[in-house]
């Protein structure tokens, strides 16, 4: 189904004014294009649709047995997307508000624990070759930093090459944020810089130096790493690496508000799972060793 004009121009907006990526803008995308196909065969144009409208498309997907996880998502662009027409003077009223988010259950984020850290960072400094030094690099840069994978890629080939500190870092939205450098961070990106035969615009070049490296071949560099420190390679990825470094930072006293701004977490509610996991870990370590128990 072809993409109408209200649905197209509120994909232009997030792409324009709000910097969204790709993913995100396709992501929208077809859950409009699903809502619209769902409204279409009652005769009813999205820009007009009811409460009711949007209840019976939500109970629809509830019936197709579709995850609350789903569910909820496409809630939240319906959200966004009368929201982007009410402050158009399309609508007067945005009829996805009053809809309550299907309960989602929770999902405490998967990390690794400190001592598999050390040893990924181990078995990557002895890996030799160009393959060994991205993985080195970018194992140290994420656990130090916090990075999502999309903005270690897009780090530029002269990152982590002065003595600063800090590295500025754009991420969702277009928001810049500071994080802190390691001079293990640091030392990583230099012998990866040095030792790039075709230095182009990207610390982490791909098969062609003029582009970055792949979300897929930097994640399968991890699985190699991981099979080489003797870990399940099913648990690695980038994203579990940004696990790690906040759970690690909230159980050595880390505050949440730090966490939040580390991460670029535009809610705080996003950051407070750690504390879930902190309190797992912890009611683990009473059954586990109270007389007790």
């Amino acid at each position: 189904m072809a993409i109408d004009g209200y649905i197209g121009a509120f994909l232009e907006m997030n792409a324009a004014e709000r910097g969204a990526s790709k993913n995100t803008i396709a992501a929208y995308g077809a859950d409009l294009v699903d809502f619209s196909s769902f409204l279409a065969r009652s005769g009813v144009d999205t820009s007009i649709a009811r409460k009711t409208d949007l209840a019976n498309y939500l109970a629809a997907l509830a019936n197709a047995d579709m995850s609350p996880r789903t569910q909820a998502r496409r809630l939240s662009t319906l959200r966004q997307f009368f929201l982007f027409l009410l402050s158009e003077n399309i609508r007067t009223d945005n009829p996805a508000l009053e809809l309550t988010t299907p309960h989602l259950p929770h999902s405490l984020p998967k990390y690794l624990s400190e001592a598999e850290v050390d040893n990924l960072l181990l078995a990557a400094a002895d890996w030799q070759g160009i393959s060994g030094l991205k993985a080195h690099a970018g194992l140290e840069i994420l656990y130090a930093t916090g990075l999502r994978v999309s903005e270690l890629l897009a780090l530029p080939s002269n990152a982590l090459a002065s003595n600063a500190a800090m590295l500025i870092i754009k991420g969702k939205g277009g928001k810049e944020r500071l994080v802190p450098l390691s001079e293990a961070a640091k030392l990583a990106a230099t012998n990866l810089r040095e030792q790039t035969k075709k230095p182009g615009r990207y610390l982490f070049p791909g098969r062609d130096p003029a582009l970055r490296m792949t979300r897929q071949g930097f994640a399968l560099l991890l699985k190699k790493v991981a099979i080489k420190a003797n870990i399940d390679p099913a648990r690695l990825s980038p994203h579990v690496l940004r696990h790690s470094f906040a759970t690690h930072l909230l159980s050595h006293g880390a505050d949440l508000r730090s966490i939040q701004r580390l991460l670029g977490h535009a809610d705080i509610t996003t950051t407070q799972i750690y504390t879930l996991v902190l309190a797992e870990r912890l009611q683990r370590l009473v059954e586990a060793n109270h007389p007790l128990a």
